[in-house]
């Protein structure tokens, strides 16, 4: 197989954890006799510093052409501690989604055995978790217009606004995916309050009757959270909006106990965007201490949703659990009972990872 696969590292501990992620993709290119052409770009602060864009025409046009992007962080303090920036970091990959028409995202949330003592949930409640969040991307409130500021500024307007075909079309992912899984979907809006989320929950229970096989249950947000801590394995797929996605996948990255396991999936009906969940973490920027097992998941999924080759995403997969089996840690995951021999730099847990795809 022959792939273009655009790279962006982006900022923070983007590069670095990247750099440990294309090292995986070079090896399973190699042992599995496939070629992918690696094309790089750049995006968010470090593209703002040397062309003024968050976003260059270069870097779009390069993701366009691509097969598949891989996406590492965004963000810089600089712009964080200043909030009447006019031009951010996070633009760059906004524009890209909406360019892209990348309207879904995917989050799954995999408790490692190995790794069941970081959580700070008891143990019982995490045994057997195994779930995905799927989350529209590109409506809501994020996009809504009008988006001002009235009232010499002591007074503010967000606009959320979804269409049925927005909602369509995600909620057909989200079941397409039930079906390969456990069979059930987990709708979550907050329909006694919101007019988007009654729409919301009418037309996924529209789209559900084309699925009489998957079991389709209905939740607010507000119980969807608690749930979530409370019983996790009662979940399959959970299908929400782009809000409440936003805060529930971050919030379900505290099952597995760091940002720094958990890779995702933006999809679209194109050219798909491959990316750990974390941050750009500038203060850890360059110290070697970054996780770069959510990157490499990242990859994985890619050969997985993108690319359909079955043999080579599980090599990864069973080369990061061989990894965690074996006792290899970086400092977000060791615990106290972690030897020190152990606890791995983010160049050298992407060695081993490297040397346990068989």
């Amino acid at each position: 197989m022959k792939k273009s696969i655009a790279v962006l590292p982006g900022d923070g501990i983007g590069p670095e954890v990247i750099e440990q992620a294309v090292n995986v993709l070079n090896k399973i290119a190699e042992k599995f006799h496939h070629v992918f052409t690696l094309k790089y770009g750049l995006i968010g602060a470090t593209a703002i510093d040397k062309t003024g864009s968050p976003l260059p025409d270069e870097t779009l046009k390069l993701c366009q052409s691509a097969d598949a992007i891989l996406f590492g962080a965004i963000g810089d303090s600089r712009y964080d501690l200043d909030p009447k920036a006019k031009i951010r970091p996070e633009q760059g990959l906004l524009k890209l989604r909406q360019s892209l028409k990348l309207f879904t995202n995917l989050r799954p949330v995999k408790i490692y055995k190995d790794l069941i003592n970081i959580s700070p949930l008891k143990k019982e409640r995490l045994v057997n978790v195994d779930l995905i969040i799927v989350r529209e991307l590109t409506g809501g409130i994020y996009f809504g217009k009008p988006r001002l500021r009235y009232n010499k500024g002591n007074t503010a307007v967000d606009t959320s606004i979804y269409s049925k075909d927005e909602i369509t079309r995600v909620a057909k992912v989200a079941f397409e995916m039930a079906l390969t899984r456990r069979g059930k979907v987990t709708s979550v809006d907050k329909a006694n309050v919101l007019e988007t989320s009654r729409l919301w929950r009418e037309t996924v229970t529209e789209i559900s009757r084309k699925y009489p096989s998957i079991e389709l249950n209905h939740l607010f947000v507000d119980n969807a959270a608690m749930q979530i801590i409370k019983n996790p394995s009662q979940f399959d797929v959970i299908l929400t909006e782009n809000m409440f996605g936003d805060i529930l996948t971050d919030e379900a990255s505290v099952l597995v106990g760091s940002l720094g396991m958990l890779p995702s999936a933006s999809i679209g009906s194109g050219v798909a965007l491959y990316e750990p969940i974390h941050g750009s973490y500038p203060k850890a920027a360059g110290k070697n201490i970054a996780n770069p097992i959510a990157a490499i998941l990242s990859v994985e999924m890619m050969l997985k949703y993108s690319f359909h080759l079955s043999k080579e995403w599980v090599s990864i997969c069973n080369a990061v659990t061989d990894t965690l089996n074996e006792g290899w840690r970086t400092r977000d995951i060791a615990t106290i009972l972690t030897e020190k021999k152990n606890i791995l730099g983010t160049k050298e847990m992407g060695e081993v990872i490297l040397s346990n795809c068989k």
